[in-house]
């Protein structure tokens, strides 16, 4: 799965975005399949921004974004949810889980819903060994500390099957030692499945191999 960017410039952030340097906005830029991609987003640059446009939840820029030399507002509602279901994964700065379900229950949501799981409900509890969560699976997500919650979110991305796996600064609440071990399942994961992986930053994350990295 390739995407392609031509010239995308976020519409609210036009302005600013223009008077700097970027390697992405306002460039033509081609994600490969099977790259690791490190963005390095300084605050106000529009990182979340991109994550939702290279998910197709927000439109409000000019140029164009394609897959597979498709642009996205050429797919229609089913093909756009197959994608999601089945070839891109997200991991939101905002993480996206439901406080009144366990911590369980937010990673099963998404796989249950698919006909043919990926993984069986074990990989979670496999998952949330390796993360160290598991003493908080039957907690509500309200109850949850943030760093509990950014590690969920990632073990429910990874529940799912994809070609893809984007992710919006994943460990921006976890010490060093929870940061890699969390880093070690997430490249184990793309590289079992050739799939390619985008994380956006504010630092230079060194605990990926990159294939490049973009200043946004």
């Amino acid at each position: 799965m390739q995407i392609q960017l031509s010239a995308v410039v976020p519409v609210p952030l036009r302005e600013r975005i223009l008077q700097r340097q970027s390697d992405i906005w306002n460039r033509d830029v081609t994600f490969q399949p099977g790259q690791f991609i490190k963005i390095k987003a300084p605050s106000g640059t529009g990182k979340t921004t991109l994550v939702h446009y290279l998910y197709h939840i927000r439109y409000d820029y000019t140029g164009s974004i394609s897959v597979d030399g498709k642009p996205w507002q050429d797919y229609n509602r089913d093909q756009l949810s197959a994608i999601r279901q089945r070839q891109v994964s997200v991991v939101f700065q905002d993480l996206r889980l439901f406080d009144q379900l366990s911590a369980l229950e937010n990673i099963e949501l998404k796989r249950v819903m698919d006909p043919q799981p990926y993984y069986p409900q074990e990989k979670t509890l496999e998952f949330a060994e390796r993360l160290g969560v598991t003493h908080v699976l039957k907690q509500s997500g309200a109850t949850l500390s943030y760093g509990e919650r950014q590690r969920i979110a990632i073990i429910r991305a990874l529940m799912q099957p994809f070609e893809w796996l984007m992710m919006d600064e994943p460990f921006s609440h976890l010490d060093d030692a929870n940061a890699d071990k969390a880093a070690r399942l997430i490249a184990e994961e793309c590289h079992a499945r050739k799939a390619g992986f985008i994380l956006t930053d504010l630092d230079h994350d060194q605990r990926f191999d990159y294939t490049v990295s973009y200043l946004l």
